[in-house]
């Protein structure tokens, strides 16, 4: 059943994320201003739902699943970085916080490139 919550949420927010994308977007701008958009609207509501979640009980383990996991995971998984990297802030784990963060970045960055790379040599 967890991965029926999940799938549930998954179906709203992926076709949400691609609407919103699609409606910022004029075709024109070189800069991906939906995308920034969704990641940030994304952090704003895992922070009031896990906060919710955490400090008032508010949210079941389905409901969790459904709209945290499953709504959020598949509008930006920005959101679950954000939302992790506060985590270790919050603990006053500056160091490992930073090191996520840089790796994070950096890491997916060049993995993408290595992916164009490999894509490029695989399929010449």
């Amino acid at each position: 059943m967890t991965y029926a919550w999940i799938v549930a949420g998954a179906a709203v927010g992926a076709p949400l994320r691609y609407f919103l994308q699609t409606r910022m977007h004029d075709g024109t701008s070189v800069f991906p201003v939906g995308t920034v958009v969704l990641n940030l609207t994304g952090c704003f509501v895992i922070g009031v739902m896990l906060t919710l979640a955490e400090e008032r009980s508010w949210l079941s383990r389905e409901a969790r699943l459904l709209l945290v996991t499953g709504l959020l995971g598949s509008y930006t998984t920005f959101s679950t970085f954000g939302w992790e990297t506060y985590a270790l802030l919050r603990e006053n784990e500056f160091l490992r916080a930073g090191w996520y963060v840089g790796l994070s970045v950096f890491a997916g960055v060049l993995g993408v490139w290595l992916g164009v790379i490999s894509a490029r040599i695989a399929f010449r």
